[in-house]
Protein backbone atom coordinates (compact mmCIF):
# COMPACT_ATOMS: atom_id res chain seq x y z
CA UNK A 1 0.00 0.00 0.00
CA UNK A 2 1.52 3.53 -0.87
CA UNK A 3 2.28 6.14 1.58
CA UNK A 4 2.71 9.55 0.47
CA UNK A 5 4.54 11.82 3.33
CA UNK A 6 4.69 15.63 2.75
CA UNK A 7 7.43 17.76 4.23
CA UNK A 8 8.79 21.24 3.95
CA UNK A 9 6.19 23.34 5.30
CA UNK A 10 6.23 26.30 7.73
CA UNK A 11 5.87 29.94 8.23
CA UNK A 12 6.82 32.40 5.99
CA UNK A 13 6.72 36.32 5.24
CA UNK A 14 5.29 37.26 1.91
CA UNK A 15 7.74 36.97 -1.01
CA UNK A 16 9.77 34.30 0.58
CA UNK A 17 10.04 30.63 -1.01
CA UNK A 18 9.43 27.08 0.13
CA UNK A 19 9.89 23.71 -1.23
CA UNK A 20 7.83 20.88 -0.31
CA UNK A 21 8.73 17.73 -0.30
CA UNK A 22 6.34 14.38 -0.90
CA UNK A 23 8.05 10.81 -0.56
CA UNK A 24 6.08 7.97 -1.94
CA UNK A 25 6.85 4.81 -0.44
CA UNK A 26 5.54 1.28 -2.35
CA UNK A 27 6.38 0.37 -5.60
CA UNK A 28 5.58 1.54 -9.41
CA UNK A 29 6.09 5.34 -8.41
CA UNK A 30 6.37 5.73 -12.27
CA UNK A 31 2.61 4.21 -13.23
CA UNK A 32 1.11 7.31 -11.37
CA UNK A 33 0.97 10.91 -12.11
CA UNK A 34 1.35 13.16 -8.92
CA UNK A 35 -0.26 15.94 -7.97
CA UNK A 36 0.04 18.83 -5.04
CA UNK A 37 -3.09 20.35 -3.80
CA UNK A 38 -3.91 22.52 -1.08
CA UNK A 39 -7.13 23.20 1.59
CA UNK A 40 -7.09 26.80 3.29
CA UNK A 41 -9.74 27.22 6.53
CA UNK A 42 -13.54 27.16 5.10
CA UNK A 43 -12.47 26.76 1.48
CA UNK A 44 -12.59 23.22 -0.74
CA UNK A 45 -9.53 21.22 -1.49
CA UNK A 46 -8.05 22.69 -5.11
CA UNK A 47 -5.33 20.88 -7.30
CA UNK A 48 -2.15 23.76 -7.42
CA UNK A 49 0.01 21.44 -9.37
CA UNK A 50 0.65 17.93 -11.25
CA UNK A 51 3.44 16.37 -13.29
CA UNK A 52 3.01 13.11 -15.42
CA UNK A 53 5.22 10.24 -14.94
CA UNK A 54 7.95 11.52 -16.67
CA UNK A 55 8.17 15.31 -15.93
CA UNK A 56 7.50 16.29 -19.15
CA UNK A 57 4.04 17.12 -18.81
CA UNK A 58 2.93 19.52 -15.95
CA UNK A 59 -0.48 21.34 -15.45
CA UNK A 60 -0.41 24.42 -12.54
CA UNK A 61 -3.31 26.31 -11.35
CA UNK A 62 -3.66 29.84 -12.45
CA UNK A 63 -3.12 31.33 -8.88
CA UNK A 64 0.43 30.01 -9.10
CA UNK A 65 1.74 30.02 -12.46
CA UNK A 66 5.02 31.21 -12.84
CA UNK A 67 5.49 31.17 -8.84
CA UNK A 68 5.64 27.40 -8.58
CA UNK A 69 7.42 24.65 -9.89
CA UNK A 70 6.46 21.19 -9.88
CA UNK A 71 8.70 18.31 -9.94
CA UNK A 72 9.72 14.36 -9.44
CA UNK A 73 12.66 12.28 -9.18
CA UNK A 74 11.55 9.38 -9.90
CA UNK A 75 14.95 7.54 -8.69
CA UNK A 76 14.16 8.83 -5.31
CA UNK A 77 10.36 8.33 -5.20
CA UNK A 78 10.19 11.65 -4.54
CA UNK A 79 8.24 14.98 -5.89
CA UNK A 80 8.76 18.43 -4.91
CA UNK A 81 6.61 22.02 -5.22
CA UNK A 82 9.23 24.56 -5.24
CA UNK A 83 7.23 27.79 -3.99
CA UNK A 84 8.06 31.10 -4.93
CA UNK A 85 7.08 34.65 -4.24
CA UNK A 86 4.77 33.27 -1.53
CA UNK A 87 1.59 35.65 -0.87
CA UNK A 88 -0.84 35.47 2.09
CA UNK A 89 -3.49 33.90 -0.06
CA UNK A 90 -1.17 30.43 -0.31
CA UNK A 91 -1.35 29.92 3.26
CA UNK A 92 -2.85 26.58 3.37
CA UNK A 93 -2.38 22.85 4.10
CA UNK A 94 -0.78 21.25 1.24
CA UNK A 95 -1.05 17.66 0.59
CA UNK A 96 0.30 15.93 -2.00
CA UNK A 97 -1.71 12.21 -4.38
CA UNK A 98 -1.33 10.75 -7.02
CA UNK A 99 -3.35 8.92 -9.93
CA UNK A 100 -2.83 6.12 -12.46
CA UNK A 101 -0.53 7.51 -15.57
CA UNK A 102 -3.00 6.14 -17.83
CA UNK A 103 -5.82 8.74 -17.27
CA UNK A 104 -6.44 10.64 -20.42
CA UNK A 105 -8.02 13.81 -18.78
CA UNK A 106 -5.26 16.38 -17.79
CA UNK A 107 -5.13 17.10 -15.03
CA UNK A 108 -7.36 13.59 -13.48
CA UNK A 109 -10.66 15.12 -12.09
CA UNK A 110 -10.85 14.83 -8.56
CA UNK A 111 -12.43 11.41 -7.65
CA UNK A 112 -8.64 10.02 -9.59
CA UNK A 113 -6.47 10.85 -6.96
CA UNK A 114 -5.62 8.74 -3.90
CA UNK A 115 -3.01 8.12 -1.40
CA UNK A 116 -3.03 11.33 0.47
CA UNK A 117 -0.42 12.10 2.55
CA UNK A 118 -1.28 13.71 6.14
CA UNK A 119 -0.73 16.92 4.68
CA UNK A 120 2.08 19.98 6.05
CA UNK A 121 0.82 23.51 6.78
CA UNK A 122 2.15 26.63 4.79
CA UNK A 123 1.81 29.78 6.26
CA UNK A 124 2.51 32.73 4.51
CA UNK A 125 2.56 36.38 6.97
CA UNK A 126 1.57 39.76 5.18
Amino acid sequence: QVQLVESGGGLVQAGDSLRLTCAASGRAFTSYIMGWFRQAPGKEREIVAAVNWNGHSTYYADSVKGRFTISRDNAKNTVYLQMDSLKSEDTAAYSCARAPSYLSTWPPRQHAWDGWGQGTQVTVSS
